[in-house]
């Protein structure tokens, strides 16, 4: 019998054969902690009696979620961090270089095959480049930092499989959205989505990443790329045997297959306030925007950046609208200002901030007020998670929030 992507790397930590429903114990590749989760991480690990970590050098702490500081009680996660790290010998420390999701691919720390935990939800971005990759809390972080181990049950796996080519004004955050429309918010509890078909093989690794990013918004405990040229061209390495062989088998055991033709996409939003209420933005009406926000873990790469840069190119913003940019690291941030993509959002309107989590977790500026209606790129428009409990948070793609910005409404670009 064959075996599902999730299987193979999971078969490959373990050195033995495994399948769905097993418990096995993972030595973990790398982990990332996030500052906003240090001050209970460290005070769990010392009250479990650790005083050294397995290996500093699998340790990565990045600041995103609080920095610059917008509360003086923000100002502990940045010191414990720091304080952490320097007291472990940690080196992989980066204070204000980006979102976390971001630089764990793009600052090389996670390869194909690899197994990685981190301390927030959407850690399954790293199945991008084809790693288990998952969240976990605080306590399981802390037995890591300890033992380097954790133990697992091997997932079921959803396939998800598209062909074609998708319309111009659709990208991949309409097809994340659409698909977990039609899973629901549990859909894929405890799931590993696999995405394939040639329209994935076509796809970029920012639109992968944007794919795999939203996994856990159906409950997916990773949401999986297998690993391609693009990837190893990411990833700065030559795929060996291993590597080459972390894809689906044809005669693997699926819990689901879920089809789809490119073609029949169409922009989406996830209405409020549920990541699975998601419509059609032709069957919409007329929705006010006051605030645009292009960002996030989700889609704030360059990629995302240029294609609102196209939209906007010699154009102005609605005068009533507040737009805010967010770059998903410095690396992101200096190449838009070099390819002149950070000169047409400015020309436009937009407000850009620094990298970092930004609006998507409430901090650092752009909250937003009663009856105020935001179209937003991030991944989660939950109540109350950009102001307050009566904010109307309308998450799509970046065309489509560049589209809305110019237009003072929802619209398709």
């Amino acid at each position: 019998m064959g075996h599902t992507l999730v299987e193979k790397i999971i078969a490959g930590n373990v050195g033995k054969e495994v399948f769905p429903g097993d418990i096995v114990t993972v030595n973990v590749d790398n982990v990332m902690l996030d500052d906003i989760m240090m001050p209970f991480i460290v005070s769990k690990f010392k009250e479990m009696g650790f005083t050294k970590v397995w290996d500093p050098d699998k340790v990565v702490i990045i600041c995103d979620h609080l920095v610059p500081a917008s509360q003086v009680d923000d100002i502990r996660a940045y010191k414990t961090s720091c304080s952490f790290a320097d007291e472990q010998g940690i080196t992989n420390l980066h204070k204000s270089d980006g979102i976390c999701h971001q630089l764990m691919t793009e600052a090389g720390y996670v390869k194909p095959g690899h197994v990685v935990f981190g301390t927030d939800s959407h850690t399954t971005t790293y199945g991008c480049v084809g790693a288990f990759s998952t969240g976990i809390g605080y306590t399981e972080m802390a037995g890591i930092l300890g033992t380097g181990q954790l133990w697992i049950r091997v997932p079921a796996t959803i396939k998800v499989v598209i062909n074609g080519t998708l319309p111009e004004n659709v990208m991949a955050k309409d097809v994340i959205l659409k698909v977990i429309g039609d899973l629901g918010a549990a859909g894929a509890t405890y799931k590993s989505l696999e995405f394939t078909g040639d329209t994935i093989e076509k796809m970029s690794i920012s639109s992968r990443m944007s794919m795999s990013n939203m996994a856990i918004e159906a409950g997916a405990k990773c949401g999986l790329f297998a690993p391609d040229e693009k990837t190893a061209e990411y990833c700065r390495v030559k795929l060996d045997e291993f590597q080459k062989g972390l894809k689906g088998d044809e005669d693997a055991v699926y819990e689901q297959v879920l089809e789809y033709r490119a073609e029949d996409f169409v922009p989406v939003c996830a209405v409020p306030s549920n990541v699975d209420n998601v419509q059609p933005i032709s069957k919409l009406g007329e929705v006010k925007v006051d605030q645009v926000f292009l960002g996030s873990c989700t889609n704030g790469r360059l990629e995302d950046l240029m294609a609102a840069a196209e939209i906007l190119k010699g154009k102005k913003i609605a005068p009533f609208v507040r737009f805010i940019v967010t770059p998903a690291s410095r690396k992101v941030y200096l190449e838009a200002l070099k390819n002149g993509t950070i000169d047409i959002l400015l020309n436009a309107g937009a407000d850009i901030t620094h990298p970092s989590c930004g609006l998507c977790c409430g901090r650092t500026g752009g909250i937003l007020t009663d009856g105020e209606v935001v179209v937003a790129t991030n991944n989660r428009n939950f109540l109350g998670r950009m102001g307050t409990n009566k904010v109307k948070i309308y998450l799509a793609s970046p065309k489509t929030a560049a589209a809305s910005a110019l237009a003072g409404k929802i619209t398709e670009a």
